[in-house]
């Protein structure tokens, strides 16, 4: 357990930046407390005044936690989301970053993920490898995935391009942990054609075959397999089912494990998602928000073939 503790008061000094005498929260739930409870320990041997706070799990990713959570999430300067789904695009997250707060959202971060894989990352290579990505893509306005047969095309013109390097060093800066991607909002109803997901899906883990998603005006309409069902069922018939993001994973030790968290971020992949998308400068809000990993895609921004 110490060596557990030293890896995560790393976190907390060269990651988060925690300085003397700020105050530390930490959202949890029944599922993530065990983990909750090392950086617990981890940032008051650092010294610093450190808050756990227990919510019941949340059903999916996206959904916002319960009031009180969100009204302290406002008031501390460090923010850690070590939760079971998600925390990442909600309006508490939002809130507390646009309040000043460093927040590290964390969902499904098991213990080997504190010890191997995306955390161990040179993470100096991982901002600056996500700060190319994001470039093209605020700089871009068309996208196009291939996989297969299939290929999906959505404008991202005049959106901006979001970095999550897993470094936070100033006040309202935020995201995952480990991290290491760079994302971006597409318009909402500009996504048209097929791909194949034959990485992984939030909430449902690696696909057992590729799952082929059909989009029209940027909406979700069919998804294959009985892994594709699953996934129409957690978007639900609402606007869970509207394209929310594309991503380009930036992190060269970062593994495909069926945990969203880590898969998101393994060099040569991308995802989408679908559901809310406001907290990052879309327009759609869902309560719900679930990645889709692809594997090996080509990648055309603008008629220009990424290296991925």
């Amino acid at each position: 357990m110490q060596g557990m503790i030293e890896v995560t008061k790393s976190i907390l000094q060269h990651n988060l930046n925690v300085k003397e005498n700020e105050h530390i929260l930490i959202v949890t739930d029944l599922e993530s407390c065990e983990i909750a409870d090392v950086f617990y320990q981890a940032g008051t041997s650092l010294g610093n005044e450190t808050i756990v706070m227990k919510m019941v799990t949340r059903t999916k990713s996206g959904e916002e936690p319960p009031q009180p959570v969100t009204e302290a999430m406002k008031s501390a300067e460090v923010v850690l989301c070590i939760t079971k789904h998600s925390l990442t695009h909600t309006k508490a997250r939002k809130e507390a970053s646009s309040r000043g707060a460093r927040v590290a959202t964390m969902p499904g971060i098991t213990m080997d993920m504190l010890q191997e894989g995306a955390i161990t990352a040179d993470y100096l290579e991982v901002e600056q490898l996500t700060g190319i990505y994001c470039d093209l893509l605020e700089s871009g306005e068309r996208v196009t995935i291939e996989k297969g047969h299939t290929k999906l095309s959505f404008s991202i013109k005049g959106r901006k391009g979001i970095p999550s390097t897993g470094i936070f060093r100033e006040k309202g800066e935020s995201g995952n942990l480990p991290s290491g991607e760079s994302y971006i909002a597409p318009i909402e109803d500009s996504a048209n054609g097929t791909i194949l997901v034959d990485g992984s899906i939030a909430g449902i883990g690696v696909v057992s075959e590729p799952v082929m998603l059909t989009v029209e005006n940027g909406r979700l309409v069919d998804a294959t397999g009985t892994e594709g069902k699953q996934l129409l069922q957690i978007l639900g018939d609402g606007n869970g089912r509207i394209i929310a993001e594309f991503g380009i994973g930036t992190n060269k030790k970062a593994r495909l494990t069926g945990n969203v968290l880590e898969d998101e971020k393994v060099y040569g992949t991308v995802h989408i998602a679908f559901g809310s998308n406001k907290p990052f400068g879309g327009t759609n809000e869902a309560g719900v928000h679930i990645d889709c990993v692809i594997k090996d895609p080509i990648v055309t921004i603008d008629d220009k073939e990424l290296s991925l």
